[in-house]
């Protein structure tokens, strides 16, 4: 329903899919059934799938797998919960995240980063511009070592926890930071500011 009464331009996407094709999976959405639905995009790794139903990152890689194997756009999502900021393990724990979901990879033009902190989803609290820079920065050197420079530098990194109007331009003028996975304030009439803030530095191709 939402495909069809939104533009053409706007695509919505699933919000998990399914460790499985398909099969006898019951309250299961494999990716095979995105594609037969017409949508061209899913989440894969959300946090909440990460902490609330303990998926380990090769289950994560095996969606990611699953979704590339039948042509869908993946936003992948990335991040560390408060101890491991902390502890200063924020890089250990990011590459660890990407080293495993890697292989599973066959087209990273299909691929769109999500780093959301744990520790900044529904908290109300939110990475600094400093703190989002420096850790998108780590990310696009993790493609330039373990990818490519051409793949470092045309991958989508967009940032999640806790974006609102007030703090979206100041985050999205971050040299490595290329849009927003929005929650909260998506239902609210903020989104539309935050929208237009991304539109307004990067032209046409949002992503928020």
């Amino acid at each position: 329903m939402a495909k069809v009464m939104l533009q053409d331009k706007v695509k919505p996407a699933c919000q998990n899919i399914s460790l499985h094709g398909p099969g006898a999976y019951t309250g299961e959405i494999s990716a095979e059934q995105l594609v037969d639905f017409g949508l061209e995009w899913t989440l894969v790794g959300h946090s909440e799938r990460r902490t609330l139903f303990k998926e380990l990152y090769p289950e994560v890689a095996k969606k990611v797998a699953n979704a590339q194997e039948q042509g869908l756009n993946v936003i992948l999502c990335i991040g560390e919960c408060i101890e491991q900021r902390e502890a200063g393990t924020t890089n250990d724990t990011l590459k660890e995240q990407l080293d495993t979901a890697k292989d599973s990879v066959k087209d990273w033009a299909k691929i769109v980063v999500a780093y959301e902190p744990i520790w900044a989803i529904g908290t109300g609290k939110v990475a600094s511009p400093e703190q989002a820079q420096e850790t998108h920065e780590f990310i696009r050197s993790w493609f330039t070592e373990n990818v490519s420079e051409e793949v470092a530098n045309s991958i989508r990194i967009i940032y999640g926890g806790s974006v609102n109007e007030k703090n979206s331009q100041e985050l999205i003028g971050q040299k490595d930071l290329d849009g927003f996975l929005v929650g909260g304030a998506s239902l609210k009439p903020a989104f539309k500011t935050i929208v237009e803030t991304v539109n307004a530095h990067h032209g046409s191709e949002t992503t928020a």
